[in-house]
């Protein structure tokens, strides 16, 4: 069994129980099974998807679970069987936990969503741990020189951003405008610049502006003190509007800022209903798409991009015995909190 030294417990933060707070435990050390390396944790960020596992929120979640699918650390155990990973190398891993390799949508490559897939930190334990067992068709490799407490986030919220864009049917330099500056939105805003697009920022006050200018916004919309939707037709209308942060009120005045044949991208989920104007849609030609994070080739293609292209991510850095006010602090947090073991 090829492993480094490694300890006999480990040390990882848990939801014990549906709705409660995280919990210290301690697992004892397991070598991993064929198709699967253990990875030791050197940063793992905080998304507001690690509420699905305190909350029990998708189905095939147990406890107790170890939340965290934002992880980069290093290779510390492989199977004898393992050919790709090595001893050493720096990886990833993000929301895609694994796929069946059966499944219809398995069958044309769309391991996304794979009927079967499963989830880091949700079906499977995640980073908020010193170490973590990861199924290798879930593990991405991370390009040299990147700092790991600014790659943890490509993982999730960066490959979502990025990847998504460039799935979108709008071409630079067209429009598109980004919702919600926060630890997606301030993503959105850097690729959506590097890739050629006039980027405009909407957010709900003017606390973000000089910094989305700085991050590539050539406008910045506040929306306590104007029509966004009105402000972007004057710019000729969206190709695309990224709903980083989306509700129903603000989702209803942005489907006016479209674009003929525009797409309002969703990228993350809301509580309760959404009211959308039917009679702009149907005018519009327009387009409601979401998009669920990457696999571990589009998180690879994310980091060359951001590395190359100088995209910066921005965290709140914390310990792994500070786990609990990480999670606390995921609205707060400016723009992402990681936790470093």
């Amino acid at each position: 069994m090829p492993s480094s030294d490694h300890p006999a417990t480990y040390k990882a933060y848990a939801f014990l129980e549906k709705g409660g707070n995280l919990q210290r435990i301690l697992f004892n050390w397991q070598d991993p099974d064929p198709g699967e390396i253990v990875v030791k944790v050197i940063a793992c960020g905080v998304c507001a998807g690690d509420e699905n596992a305190k909350y029990s929120v998708l189905p095939g979640i147990t406890y107790p679970i170890v939340p965290g699918h934002e992880i980069v650390g290093d290779v510390v155990a492989i199977p004898d069987t393992e050919k790709r990973w090595k001893l050493g190398q720096r990886v990833g891993a993000g929301w895609h936990g694994g796929h069946c390799q059966h499944c219809e949508r398995c069958s044309v490559a769309d391991f996304m969503t794979c009927e079967n897939g499963l989830i880091h930190g949700a079906t499977r334990h995640g980073g908020y741990a010193e170490y973590v067992t990861l199924r290798t068709e879930a593990v991405a490799a991370i390009p040299d020189g990147m700092d790991p407490a600014e790659a943890a986030p490509l993982m999730c919220a960066g490959v979502t951003t990025f990847h998504s864009l460039r799935n979108m049917s709008c071409k630079p330099p067209q429009l598109v405008a980004v919702q919600g500056i926060g630890g997606l939105g301030h993503l959105a805003l850097q690729f959506s610049r590097k890739m050629g697009y006039r980027t405009v920022a909407l957010s709900s006050s003017a606390s973000k502006a000089e910094l989305s200018k700085e991050l590539g916004a050539e406008l910045y919309l506040d929306g306590s003190k104007v029509d966004q939707g009105s402000e972007l037709q004057k710019l000729g209308g969206a190709a695309l509007i990224m709903c980083t942060a989306p509700s129903g009120e603000v989702m209803t005045g942005l489907m006016e800022g479209l674009a003929v044949n525009g797409e309002v991208l969703i990228l993350a989920a809301v509580p309760g209903d959404t009211k959308l104007p039917l009679l702009a849609i149907m005018h519009k030609r327009a387009s409601i798409r979401g998009w669920p994070a990457g696999n571990p080739a589009d998180c690879e293609d994310c980091c060359k991009f951001a590395l190359a292209n100088g995209v910066r991510v921005m965290v709140n850095k914390f310990s792994l015995d500070e786990a609990q006010n990480a999670f606390d602090h995921l609205s707060s947090a400016r723009f992402r909190a990681v936790i470093m073991p």
